[in-house]
């Protein structure tokens, strides 16, 4: 039996406001990292999307995912597969509907984290295929939290580890059957909840040295939100 591919469903680039990395660092360390591919989250921004047709033909063989990382009014959801920015600050119900209409897979990202995750009651009434069960920036508990949550509600499931340092690529990633040779492919195993999430959490020290690290980065951005 063929092992599934791993990808990394959720990676900052310089594109999002806490992140300094290139696209292009980022491909070059996948074969490293163990993964396939990855997918493109920045925070409420695209524009990294102009360069995936070049970074494809430098990198082929890998899965690159055009998505986005887009504030909610509850709270932050990955959305994959879309080539606009989904209105922001909206209510999650109302932008599920506009990623179902542009043709994108919505998933709930690290649904229990205290900061920006959606809550308990929108991961269980959320009309997504999937939850992000291992996040690589948060606990163990917030994690296995989702993961409960998506195996009562018979959902998929992804992970993804929230880069946004190099060394992180990889940390959490999302199992997707073997025989996934395309984007499309990819997007539509997320749809039928054939993903599995798996690697990672965050421990003590890293979760400590996040925090320092996010609300220098909150100081410098002038406290705004992303």
């Amino acid at each position: 039996m063929t092992d599934p591919i791993r990808v990394d469903l959720h990676v900052h680039s310089l594109h999002s406001p806490d992140s300094r990395l290139t696209l292009d660092e980022i491909a070059g360390r996948l074969s490293y990292a163990g993964l396939r591919g990855f997918a493109v989250t920045d925070h409420n921004s695209v524009a990294g999307h102009r360069e995936l047709p070049a970074l494809r033909a430098r990198y082929p063989g890998y899965l690159i995912v055009p998505g986005i990382e887009v504030s909610t009014r509850e709270g932050h959801l990955l959305v994959y597969g879309i080539a606009d920015v989904p209105p922001p600050r909206r209510p999650i119900e109302e932008t599920l509907r506009w990623a179902n209409e542009h043709g994108g897979v919505a998933v709930l990202s690290h649904p229990f984290r205290l900061s920006h995750g959606v809550g308990r009651r929108v991961a269980e009434s959320a009309a997504v295929p999937a939850l992000e069960t291992v996040n690589g920036h948060s606990s163990a508990i917030v994690n296995a939290k989702a993961e409960l949550v998506a195996a009562r509600r018979h959902l998929g499931s992804t992970g993804g580890s929230d880069v946004h340092e190099i060394t992180d690529l990889g940390r959490a990633f999302t199992e997707v059957p073997a025989e996934t040779e395309s984007v499309e492919e990819l997007l539509e195993a997320i749809r039928r909840g054939r993903t599995s999430g798996g690697g990672e959490s965050l421990r003590w020290p890293g979760r400590l040295r996040l925090v320092f690290r996010t609300a220098g980065l909150r100081v410098a951005r002038g406290f705004r939100p992303v």
